[in-house]
């Protein structure tokens, strides 16, 4: 079951100026990571139960620095916070949702995240996050 947003992802070409752009907005930076498996740097701002995550890509071939190159900075993605992520990743599938991901794997925060494909998804790319607390 969905429990709420965990975060939204926005894809960006310099995290620094990322950064100040939203610490300008009054948000408060939280912490940085960088996610090797996804050739990623994370940027986090809280926003109520919500984060926003600046993703900068660390090699050319990443995800996001591919996504950046075809459709520019911006909203790369949502993350839907779920309690048990096999089982929702079976009911997608069973529902016919093209996956990216049919196991967990590791995301930022130490979170287990997968992916639901944008063509299935009105051309939003879905993740599903089982946090860690």
């Amino acid at each position: 079951m969905i429990k709420h947003i965990s975060h939204i992802g926005i894809a960006v070409k310099d995290l620094d100026a990322g950064i100040a752009l939203y610490e300008k907005l009054g948000l408060k930076l939280e912490s940085i990571e960088e996610v090797p498996s996804q050739k990623v740097k994370v940027a986090f701002f809280p926003c109520g139960d919500t984060r926003i995550e600046l993703l900068a890509p660390t090699a050319k071939d990443s995800p996001v620095a591919k996504y950046i190159e075809t459709k520019g900075e911006g909203v790369q993605h949502i993350a839907f916070a779920v309690d048990d992520l096999p089982a929702e990743l079976q009911k997608a599938e069973s529902s016919e949702i093209r996956l990216i991901d049919k196991e967990p794997r590791p995301g930022a925060h130490g979170a287990d995240i997968a992916f639901l494909h944008p063509k299935s998804t009105l051309g939003v790319l879905i993740e599903f996050c089982k946090e860690k607390h």
